[in-house]
Parts: C-alpha cells; structure tokens; sequence
C-alpha cells in the first residue's frame, strides 16, 4: 500500500488581501447603493452629502463651536449623513453580504484577490446561520480600535475575533 501524503494546510489568506478585498467591496457596495440612496433621499442626496462632510471637516479653532456645528449638521431630519444609518440601508448591506457569502463562498473583493470563507474545521462551506453569526461579530473585531481586524495579522490561521467567534477561515480559493 502507497504512503499517502498528509493533507496539504489550506493557504490562509492575510491582513493585507482581506483589507484591500474590503477596499474593493467598499467600492462595489458604493456604486450599487447610490441609486438607491437617491431613490430614497432625492437626486441631491450627494451634494448635501459633500456639504456635510465638508462643514464637519472644516475647524473655527473652537472645539465648542465646532461640536455644536456637528451636533446641528448632524442633527437635522434631513442629514445626508445620518442617512446612511437609515434602517433600511443597513439591511439592505447586511442582506447582500450574507447572501454573497453564502451562494459565492466571498463577496466581490474577496473574490478579486481569491479568497473564500470556509469553516475552521473541515474547510467546508459554513451554514447561513454561521454567516450571520459572523456578520455580527464584526462587532467584536470593530469595537476594540478594530483590534479584531489586526489580530489577522498576527494569527497563524490569519482569523479575525469575527472569524474565531464563528469558527470561520479565509483560504485562497482555486479560482472555481
């Protein structure tokens, strides 16, 4: 009887092809959710937007003066910012992620630089209910000065908090 080799270790994919796979998503989910968010907001939601971004960067050299200019562009029903909070968008993100996950192993940056989600143990395709447990500890990673996204750097597996908490794993995939 032939020795069989012992199975090969899966390539872990790192901190630095996950990060610009989130670039890439970041882009992706930007371009499908603007029509929606002036659908939902009117066609000038992106001008005020700008405004927005550019009145809360802008500092009088006041630090009371410029938390009150926040607080009240914030503040406003009508915020370009505060929009992206909207229900409705968070679903929308959460939906499409999972759902890219769960039938193409990836979303698109992760499909661009090769890598697929898989389960820890048996490198198989994790279960829905998986997927979004692994959504939701995003929180973990996040919360701490995104400590649990670094963590990929120094992890032999090259987890996240995100993916120890589900029991996940990044691999390079084959391409398929």
């Amino acid at each position: 009887m032939a020795d069989t080799p012992p199975p090969r270790e899966p390539e872990y994919v790192g901190f630095w092809k996950r990060f610009l796979a989130f670039l890439i998503d970041s882009l992706v989910f930007s371009l499908i959710f603007s029509p929606v968010m002036i659908a939902l907001y009117g066609g000038g939601y992106f001008d005020r937007l700008n405004a927005e971004l550019a009145a809360l960067l802008v500092s009088s050299g006041d630090p009371n003066a410029d938390a009150l200019r926040m607080l009240e562009v914030l503040g406003r029903r009508d915020s370009a910012l505060m929009a992206l909070g909207d229900i409705r968008v968070q679903i929308g993100i959460v939906v499409a992620t999972i759902l890219f996950w769960r039938f193409r192993g990836a979303t698109p940056g992760k499909m661009l630089v090769k890598a697929k989600i898989v389960t820890a143990e048996g490198l198989a395709q994790p279960s829905t209910g998986r997927l979004i447990g692994r959504f939701f500890a995003y929180m973990v990673s996040i919360i701490p000065a995104f400590l649990g996204f670094l963590w990929i750097g120094i992890d032999k597996r090259k987890q996240g908090w995100h993916d120890k908490l589900a029991g996940t794993v990044v691999i390079r995939s084959s391409g398929d």
